[in-house]
């Protein structure tokens, strides 16, 4: 039995879970939830930070294939700590297609388990990790990929959205 979105934490979600529910401001002050999407795949990335280069390539990289993605009949959604100003320069400079989530507050990002501890020159500290989730219509996790590299990662989910 799936566990809910309430009991689901950190790490814990796995393929075959009902997908924790959220309720988060989006990019131009629109709030998506996951009820408004009940019935659409859903492709929700994680990413650390807008404007970086490797959250721009990923980006990027959802925005050239957002066609595939909708005609697959899946809504792409990106999910990072930063601020729905932060995300609308994001969107406007690269011609992101897609809504971007501002999770200001962690709480997406800790029950889908990617507010994790990282290290970087000998130093720890809490931060997003790059995943992305593969949610059913139904609202059931089909795929994980954590610790995402960028190079290729987008068609490859894509490719696992038309297995679906």
């Amino acid at each position: 039995m799936s566990k809910s979105a309430a009991q689901t934490k950190l790490t814990e979600l796995s393929i075959g879970d009902k997908a924790p529910d959220f309720a988060v401001a989006f990019a131009s002050h629109e709030e998506i939830t996951s009820e408004s999407l009940k019935g659409k795949a859903k492709v929700i990335y994680f990413y650390p930070k807008d404007d970086t280069p490797g959250c721009t390539i990923e980006a990027k990289d959802f925005r050239d294939y957002i066609d595939a993605f909708t005609k697959a009949g899946a809504v792409v959604i990106g999910v990072s700590k930063d601020s729905v100003k932060s995300h609308d320069k994001f969107k406007e400079k690269f011609c992101l297609p897609f809504p971007l989530a501002s999770d200001v507050e962690g709480t997406m990002c800790e029950d889908y388990g990617v507010w994790v501890e990282k290290s970087m020159y000998g130093k720890t500290y809490m931060g997003i990790e790059r995943a992305t989730f593969l949610v059913d219509k139904n609202g059931i996790i089909r795929n994980i990929w954590r610790k995402v590299k960028v190079d290729g990662h987008v068609k490859e989910v894509l490719d696992a959205l038309n297995r679906l």
